[in-house]
């Protein structure tokens, strides 16, 4: 790599490529690939634990086969969960939405200056309409907690007219449904106001039946609600059993066991993720995206007061909000008080604050070689989140060590740092010799439906 006034992984937009063709990998902006490479390899800290543990262990793991919380390790697996709330959960995955939403703005942006707008609107719609495909396919194939078919969704649903707006309307908009997210959200605040609601009408009834009254059939069935929900915040022994030898029982039965959670992940939570999880966030990206924001347009003081003024927000209020769980016992009610009310805030802001840290590294210069791993992992974010997929299911369900529920808690972190190597290792030998990764390249050659050179142009070919 070069140095000059400029850092290097702050890429210039290239000039016009040819007409009908993707835009090549000397158009990319590296800052924006260094956010995605953070987050590509941030969000298996959260998805290890669906991949190795039972489902309702992913927020709060208190139905494992190994306890996490008591016994030996008790230490450092309490020490791991706080940690994975305070930098990551909810955080990663609200970065990848923003650089989703910035994506619309620079690829519609590129192509209507380039080819016109009704081109970039048929391209657009055919990326987006392969991309809900590969979220189908990946779901049921590999995992029931695929983001692509959402965000594929979301790009065909809204965000093509919107990428008009001015940045200050997106940013209103963006807040506006995250204010709603944290009142309605099931993945935020949602949840806990329908238990709080809940449990008073329980509590209502309990007394009723205290003083030998006869409950309605409301409020029987809301007696019936309370203990589903505490069931499902502490699933007893056979359920965990049950789960744990259909994980293990091969591929077909892990299948069986997985078709049943894709569908109703895709149905249950389609309003919480599409409208209120990620499309508030995608608002936002293609906001900051329009100010230079994520482009590494802003100065680098710019992006050292974002980071500082947002952990000062998310770190003591997700610190609070576990330390409040953690000494309740985990009751289920305080934990979503704590944990889920401030769920959109604590994730927003602690976004912002890695954004802010990635970028003002990326300004200053500071630790070039690291960075200059990262970056080819974003630039390869589809290809690397397939392949971390693909490398969970060998070894925690296909492969012959079947790990599915079997490695203590901390030590899943193991495992998140060895496919962190294989991410960074192929990434980076992979693009020395090739322009995308293979689901890229795949992606772009369907997309214009037609094969798309995976090997870098000559130097002629370059204008060189």
């Amino acid at each position: 790599m070069q140095s000059n006034s400029t850092p290097v992984l702050q890429e210039e937009i290239a000039g016009p490529a040819s007409a009908f063709a993707p835009i090549q990998r000397q158009q990319r902006f590296a800052s924006m690939d260094v956010l995605r490479g953070i987050a590509l390899l941030g969000i298996l800290i959260a998805n290890v634990s669906d991949f190795g543990l039972p489902g309702w262990d992913y927020l709060v793991p208190l139905s494992t086969s190994k306890p996490v919380f008591t016994g030996p390790h008790a230490a450092a697996n309490t020490a791991i969960w706080f940690a994975r709330w305070l930098i990551m959960e909810g955080k990663m995955r609200a970065l990848f939405s923003l650089l989703f939403g910035a994506g619309v703005i620079l690829l519609t942006g590129r192509i209507e200056q380039r080819q016109g707008q009704g081109r970039a609107a048929d391209i657009y719609l055919r990326r987006n309409m392969w991309l809900v495909l590969f979220g189908v396919l990946h779901g049921y194939l590999l995992y029931h907690g695929d983001i692509l078919y959402f965000y594929g969704l979301i790009a065909l649903l809204f965000l093509y007219p919107c990428r008009n707006l001015q940045p200050r309307t997106l940013a209103i908009a963006g807040v506006c449904l995250l204010v709603l997210s944290t009142c309605i959200n099931p993945f935020a605040g949602g949840t806990a106001i329908r238990d709080l609601v809940l449990h008073e009408r329980v509590v209502g009834a309990e007394h009723a039946r205290q003083a030998g009254e006869t409950l309605s059939a409301s409020q029987q069935e809301d007696l019936r609600l309370w203990q589903a929900r505490e069931q499902s915040w502490r699933p007893g022994a056979d359920a965990v059993a049950a789960d744990l030898a259909a994980g293990r029982g091969g591929i077909i039965s892990n299948f069986r066991r997985e078709v049943p959670a894709v569908i109703a992940y895709e149905r249950d939570y389609f309003y919480g993720l599409v409208f209120l999880d990620m499309l508030p966030i995608m608002l936002l990206g293609m906001a900051l995206s329009k100010n230079g924001f994520l482009t590494a347009g802003l100065s680098a003081r710019s992006y050292g007061l974002t980071a500082l003024a947002s952990t000062a927000i998310s770190v003591p209020l997700v610190a609070v909000a576990t330390w409040k769980s953690y000494q309740s016992g985990f009751d289920m009610l305080t934990s979503e008080k704590w944990l889920f009310l401030t769920y959109d805030l604590g994730r927003v802001s602690g976004m912002l604050a890695i954004a802010g840290l990635g970028l003002f590294c990326v300004k200053k210069g500071l630790f070039p070689r690291f960075l200059g791993l990262l970056a080819p992992v974003g630039q390869m974010a589809l290809s690397n989140y397939l392949l971390t997929s693909l490398l969970c299911n060998i070894l925690f369900f296909w492969g012959p060590w079947k790990l599915y529920g079997l490695p203590e808690y901390y030590q899943l972190y193991y495992i998140v740092a060895g496919v962190w190597v294989v991410n960074l290792l192929w990434s980076a030998l992979w693009l020395r010799r090739f322009q995308f990764g293979p689901a890229e390249w795949l992606w772009r050659s369907l997309t214009y439906w037609k094969i798309q050179p995976l090997l870098p142009p000559a130097p002629a070919e370059r204008g060189q």
